[in-house]
């Protein structure tokens, strides 16, 4: 088997450069895209101005009305008006903006299976290349998972011109910086970075482009995921996220905005955010939707849903076992029946249970996820308390730990809560209070001493503490000047 490095290795063909030869680049071309066998490479011989061409296109990138027009102008030329070469015939014969050469084989095999139209020209030493090319793209309609009361509608799609055309339209600056790379030896998946030129930390961001350049691999087969585990060898033991994924173009933008850098994957319809704190994961676009005393209120529910997901559970299960930690007040809450199976083991078979139902739900037709949410109710709700396999207390708690989850619109802080909340639940079943504590102790030690992608404090700006960042962040201000009138100078 091949290592790594090997498989890595960018290819090498026989010629390196065109030559001036059409039917020996033909032969090679042919030989190399294995033509015979791929009905979607598709090449035609034609006359341009006395001379023999030939045209290579990958069939359903290009558009064909401007393949269209484009050769019936190449018809027209003729040969007193044709070109002496390549570089020439680009400036000044080619009605289209987007036009190249090139005489290197892998920059112009490459630019062909991107989808880039390619004109070889009998005599010329250079090929054309002229970028009409189109790919498959749906609307760019609201995400269903980052959707927002009040704002715009609009999201990012699987075709990253579109995604980078949405966030220029936010920000029409020419401090703006979109830098493309590429990543994967088979994929050559294209990577777009996103920043502001004085705002971003330059140091950080030449250490993403040097990892991005040096990643080992074949392909991005989950393009972020992948990307991510390559730019960043995180701890297993901490679930806390270190990107924020966001499918809105608006949160992208703000996220530019204040000096993070944003990665567009190609084929992704999400941008990857980073470096991020616990507060930036933690932030929504409603919070900036709504006045600030509404946006202050919902962001403050928010923060405190996300703690009671976390303490719900191993509490009761600690107050269940030292009944008298209950004030008389709440005494309500105790057990009424003796449980059939230990409260420690209805909680973990209740929460494998919810993600199972998560995941049918994903796998669900759209015609038959209301009836089957109405038969999974049913027989997790009241069939399951009545047969003795769950108790009702149980029940309620993890139907609203359920519920809360879905408050958060990061998925990865979701399970990073759910991970710490099974190891609580199993400290406190096995050492009663002070195994409660310590579960919450680990919670604690896991957000503090957890760090971003730029190795930065991941509670920052409560540690180092900055008291004007920090007031931004658990309140929501209105924004500076929104209200000082503008100077007559």
């Amino acid at each position: 088997m091949q290592n790594d490095n090997e498989k890595n290795e960018r290819p090498i063909y026989e010629q390196e450069k065109i030559s001036g030869s059409l039917k020996t680049n033909m032969e090679f071309l042919n030989r190399v895209l294995d033509v015979e066998n791929n009905f979607d490479v598709v090449h035609r011989v034609i006359h341009i101005g006395g001379k023999e061409a030939c045209m290579y296109l990958i069939d359903g990138f290009c558009k064909d009305d401007i393949m269209q027009k484009l050769l019936e102008y190449f018809m027209e030329i003729t040969p007193e008006k044709m070109p002496g070469d390549a570089h020439e015939m680009s400036k000044q014969d080619i009605p289209y903006v987007e036009v190249d050469v090139s005489n290197q084989w892998e920059k112009v095999i490459d630019s062909l299976l991107s989808g880039v139209f390619l004109l070889l020209v009998d005599g010329y030493e250079k090929a054309l290349l002229i970028d009409a090319r189109t790919y498959p793209a749906r609307g760019v309609q609201e995400p269903d998972k980052d959707k927002v009361l009040r704002g715009s509608k609009d999201g990012f799609v699987e075709t990253i011109v579109f995604n980078t055309a949405l966030i220029r339209r936010r920000i029409r600056s020419t401090d703006l910086r979109m830098k493309i790379l590429s990543a994967g030896k088979s994929s050559k998946t294209d990577i777009v970075l996103c920043y502001m030129d004085e705002r971003v930390d330059h140091d950080f961001l030449q250490e993403i482009e040097d990892k991005i350049a040096n990643i080992q691999v074949d392909s991005l087969t989950m393009n972020q995921e992948s990307l991510a585990e390559c730019l960043y060898q995180r701890k297993w033991y901490n679930p806390f996220p270190k990107f924020k994924y966001t499918e809105r173009p608006d949160t992208a933008a703000a996220q530019v905005l204040e000096g993070n850098i944003v990665i567009l994957v190609d084929t992704s319809p999400s941008a990857m955010i980073m470096p991020v704190t616990v507060f930036d994961v933690l932030e929504e676009a409603d919070d900036y939707y709504f006045p600030p005393i509404t946006a202050t209120y919902l962001r403050a529910a928010r923060f405190l849903i996300a703690l009671l997901t976390y303490l719900v559970t191993p509490t009761f299960l600690l107050l269940s076992g030292n009944t008298d930690l209950i004030p008389e007040n709440f005494s309500f809450i105790m057990l009424q029946e003796e449980p059939n199976i230990p409260l420690l083991w209805q909680f973990l078979i209740l929460e494998l249970a919810i993600d199972g139902l998560r995941l049918a739900a994903v796998n669900t037709p759209n015609m038959l996820s209301t009836p089957l949410s109405v038969l999974a109710a049913l027989v997790l709700g009241e069939f399951s308390v009545n047969s003795g396999w769950f108790s009702s207390e149980v029940m309620l708690y993890m139907a609203f730990v359920a519920i809360a989850n879905y408050t958060q619109a990061n998925y990865e802080l979701g399970y990073a809560l759910k991970f710490m909340r099974i190891l609580n639940l199993i400290l406190t079943q096995l050492f009663g209070f002070w195994g409660y504590l310590a579960g919450i102790f680990l919670f604690v030690l896991s957000i503090v001493c957890n760090r971003t992608v730029s190795r930065k404090s991941y509670i920052y700006p409560l540690v180092p503490l900055d008291w004007e960042k920090l007031k931004n962040r658990l309140i929501r201000r209105r924004l500076p000047g929104a209200f000082e009138p503008k100077s007559k100078e």
